[in-house]
């Protein structure tokens, strides 16, 4: 009995350093099947800061920032007088 609870308690050791060893392996930069993933590939996808919302208006934006995603993501802003690419010149992005 003695030899298979040590049996045991050697085989969970040695799982145990198993799994612990293989989640601190290092990113596999060949891309080889049976390596470690890259920390690049395990990331959760991120989602955008800001979101279309129907505001049109450089008094309702916040940032140069989120501007700019306005003018590039959102239909029918209203934030490039000049039609030059850079929205709310006067209020956040006239720096840039």
């Amino acid at each position: 009995m003695k030899k298979l609870m040590l049996g045991v308690l050697i085989g969970a050791a040695g799982m145990y350093a198993f799994n612990h060893a293989a989640r601190e392996a290092p990113a596999s930069e060949t891309g080889d099947a049976g390596e470690a993933m890259s920390e690049q590939a395990v990331e959760a996808p991120r989602q955008p800061r800001f979101q279309c919302d129907g505001r049109e208006y450089c008094s309702q934006m916040t940032s140069c920032e989120e501007a700019t995603f306005f003018l590039e993501n959102c239909p029918g802003v209203k934030m490039d007088g000049e039609g030059d690419g850079v929205p709310c010149e006067k209020q956040w992005c006239g720096s840039r």
